[in-house]
């Protein structure tokens, strides 16, 4: 027993010394200093850590940001810096800071070498355009959005950072005195000095994967989409969330401008004052003078987001959908979770959740009413039907609650992802598309035992929580974990999810608009996983008929 102790110890001594490291890294603003951790015992993994490199200097109020002019000596870059001002949940105070635009890189190394020329994929958090950061939410040091988990399993380098939300991120007039996407500009400039500067944290600038999962997932949509990204990007991944998405434009921006600016005291006659007037207010002031509701809404929820991207003329040229040769050559992924929108039905009509109370076929009727507001009867008349179709003559409370489920998915998500996987498809030059729908279920004990994945579920398994923190989580879900991870590292390092480092339990077929392929994501999958046409008479209606309908 003695030996076995001794060799052990020599050996594990000879692979700490064997460990490699970074070290101080030389970046265009100056020197870098993060941390190298050592993960495991006997055949250890080492990732080497950076929290907090500035990608742009402190931006002011309603401009782009400017490049960081440096520093001097050797930046540590160990901890996390503040997220960009936003309000709290409670929507009472804010936190956060104007100073916000750092970065952050996991980098994985191996026993023998430094490594070099790894793919790298860069996660761009979502949030409503309202809220979020690059570290995501937290539990004292465990955070939702830490990258070691996906650059340990799949040998990519993972990069988080922020950009600026709510009215400081996305407040425009609709010309040229505020024009907005400050916080789309925001994150074009994380992906620049991610291509100028990876190589020397042993990345590809080749290699290149942006992947985000609601606003940040339609933010992906919108990177790959704008003329500035053009070469910069070689794959996407967008999560819950594309440019076509009704909330990823702001169609009214003046609207809410003048709204903000009325409380805070600026004229609101004159956009050229009104724009002046909010660059010289407190930003904390601004930031909290929009309260987004959340009880006794007259419409759905997703009419009250407010600060959303702009077509600028600019940075988004044109309407979404007619930028998808920009993305020609881009590699994409694109999925939901099977009931996404349980997040916004919940909020407009609470009692989906209360097993004991019970909801009529004309509260359903009142929640479609207001989803196909801009449309006005005809739409309501012809979408209630078809939701409706299957309910027999004496409906249970569980259909009628699952079908406003259903339609909040369809309308705030699904349809419009469907959409933006046939033109991508329709543009692609040479680039591959997939599909996904995830379906592993929500673990909320407070829902209902019918409720499926609901809004940023996905999130915890992509980040391997399941293996960060097993105690909390079952076997099936680090399962879903592993093949999730498996799936999208191999994508970005091949652009095939097939194809890569890791293994993965069932081939995932190319998506075309023939057949409409789509894997769907359980704990389960295998080769029955691959499935065709997902709600094709649902996406059909809201991208064609609805579409088609004369506005009201």
């Amino acid at each position: 027993m003695a030996l076995w102790a001794t060799l052990t110890l020599a050996f594990t001594c000879l692979v700490v010394a064997q460990a490699k490291t970074l070290g101080i890294v030389h970046t265009e603003g100056g020197f870098v200093e993060g941390t190298n951790k050592k993960i495991g015992i006997l055949f250890p993994d080492y990732i080497d850590i950076f929290k907090g490199i500035p990608f742009a200097a402190p931006p002011k109020p309603f401009e782009k940001a400017e490049k960081h002019p440096g520093w001097s000596g050797t930046l540590k870059t160990e901890d996390y810096k503040p997220r960009c001002l936003q309000a709290t949940i409670t929507q009472n105070n804010v936190f956060g800071s104007v100073d916000c635009l750092y970065l952050n890189i996991w980098v994985p190394q191996t026993r023998s070498a430094v490594s070099t020329k790894l793919p790298v994929m860069i996660w761009i958090f979502g949030g409503g355009f309202l809220l979020g950061s690059g570290q995501g939410a937290n539990f004292l040091n465990n955070y939702l959005y830490d990258g070691e988990e996906i650059a340990i399993r799949g040998k990519v380098i993972v990069v988080t950072f922020n950009y600026r939300v709510g009215p400081l991120g996305f407040l425009s007039t609709g010309d040229s005195n505020a024009p907005g996407n400050y916080g789309l500009w925001d994150q074009h400039m994380a992906i620049s000095w991610v291509k100028r500067n990876i190589a020397a944290f042993g990345g590809d600038p080749n290699n290149i994967t942006l992947f985000g999962e609601s606003a940040g997932g339609a933010s992906v949509s919108l990177q790959t989409l704008t003329p500035y990204n053009v070469g910069l990007i070689q794959r996407a991944i967008s999560q819950s969330g594309v440019g076509l998405c009704p909330w990823a434009i702001q169609r009214d921006p003046l609207i809410w401008a003048k709204s903000l600016a009325s409380k805070v005291g600026c004229p609101v006659n004159n956009t050229a004052e009104l724009a002046n007037c909010l660059r010289n207010t407190d930003p904390g002031a601004l930031t909290i003078a929009y309260q987004l509701q959340l009880f006794n809404l007259e419409y759905p929820l997703v009419h009250y987001l407010a600060y959303s991207p702009v077509i600028d003329g600019d940075f988004i040229p044109d309407e979404p959908r007619n930028l998808f040769s920009n993305a020609a050559g881009v590699d994409y992924i694109a999925g939901v979770n099977n009931m996404d929108g349980h997040l916004f039905a919940g909020v407009d009509m609470p009692v989906i959740n209360q097993p004991l109370h019970k909801i009529s076929a004309e509260q359903v009727q009142k929640v479609v009413q207001g989803l196909t507001l801009a449309k006005g009867s005809p739409a309501l008349d012809i979408a209630y039907n078809l939701y409706s179709a299957g309910w027999g003559a004496n409906p249970s409370q569980e259909d009628m609650k699952r079908t406003v489920v259903e339609v909040e998915t369809d309308y705030v998500f699904l349809a419009a992802t469907q959409e933006a996987l046939a033109l991508h498809f329709q543009n692609a030059k040479g680039a591959k598309t997939y599909s996904y729908l995830f379906s592993h279920p929500t673990r909320m004990p407070v829902y209902p035992n019918w409720v499926g994945a609901d809004h940023a579920d996905d999130l915890q398994y992509m980040f391997g929580k399941p293996f960060a923190t097993p105690l909390a989580y079952r076997p099936k879900d680090r399962d879903v974990a592993q093949f999730m991870i498996a799936y999208w590292t191999n994508f970005a390092a091949t652009g095939d999810p097939n194809t890569g480092e890791s293994s993965v339990p069932t081939p995932w077929l190319a998506y075309s608009t023939e057949n409409g392929q789509y894997l769907e994501i359980t704990n389960k999958i295998n080769y029955q996983s691959m499935k065709q046409s997902l709600r094709s008479p649902y996406v059909k209606f809201w991208a064609q008929t609805y579409m088609d309908l004369p506005s009201v």
